[in-house]
């Protein structure tokens, strides 16, 4: 996913969640994102987090670079790729990166990185703490997470999938 800064300059904005609490555990905000700033990303959400049972993306370079095949490797992790071409193979990514572009990134006029980075993670905050699912049975990200957590469903993410995209 991609957008510019008021003065221009591109950026690229790569969004992880889980699939099966919806919640937003990240989205990385640079001038670029290649295959070592995801495995970074990833490891850093592994430690965090937990291991995921597996990561689904598309197929950008960033995702079927060599730097994360032996990344998934390492750690363990099925990486499943959907196929070119058929975003709705990956629908709870594609309607995250709809919502997050029509009220974050169409809403606001961002002056530089930081700035960015500020009011993605003010949105991100929103949407996981405050925004309640129908999915999710009226609950937000963050509660299903947490109700999860209590029932002793640790680590939380080994059976779901991680989504990302950086399109």
């Amino acid at each position: 996913m991609h957008d510019a800064l008021a003065e221009g300059r591109r950026i690229r904005l790569m969004t992880v969640i889980d699939t099966y609490t919806r919640e937003c555990l990240h989205i990385e905000v640079d001038t670029s994102i290649n295959g070592r700033k995801v495995t970074e990303i990833l490891q850093r959400l592994v430690e965090a987090n937990g291991k995921p049972k597996t990561i689904l993306s598309d197929n950008g370079t960033e995702f079927t670079s060599n730097a994360v095949l032996r990344w998934s490797n390492q750690v363990e992790i099925d990486w499943q790729y959907i196929e070119p071409g058929k975003p709705y193979q990956n629908g709870n990514i594609e309607s995250f990166n709809g919502k997050f572009r029509d009220e974050c990134l169409n809403e606001n006029w961002f002056l530089s990185l930081a700035d960015t980075r500020r009011i993605v993670r003010k949105w991100v905050e929103d949407y996981n703490e405050r925004r309640p699912h129908s999915a999710l049975n009226g609950q937000t990200p963050r509660e299903l997470a947490s109700q999860l957590c209590v029932e002793n469903f640790l680590p939380l993410r080994e059976e779901t999938t991680l989504t990302g995209t950086s399109n």
